[in-house]
């Protein structure tokens, strides 16, 4: 936190918008990320309830998909990091 009331201080208004947009713009890209991986493990839960001969092809669908999700999720927060300045 503090670290951050450091950066924040030595930058300009511009500066410190597209800090704080940064900030906001990764936060929501791993809550959508959360958000998408309960998802999926909620309906992967119900399809394999249904047909349990299918759990295996239900479940290396699931892990796919997630992994796809991190990898955006993970990808929104790099984009966010270069707005910021870091990395």
């Amino acid at each position: 936190m503090l670290n951050m009331l450091t950066l924040l201080q030595g930058m300009s208004t511009g500066d410190g918008l597209a800090v704080g947009l940064a900030i906001v713009g990764g936060g929501l890209s791993v809550l959508g990320a959360g958000i998408g991986i309960g998802l999926i493990g909620g309906r992967m839960t119900e399809a394999m309830a249904r047909q349990p001969e299918e759990a295996q092809t239900i479940q290396t669908g699931a892990i796919v998909l997630a992994v796809f999700i991190e990898g955006v999720a993970l990808f929104g927060l790099v984009i966010a990091g270069f707005i910021r300045g870091g990395l």
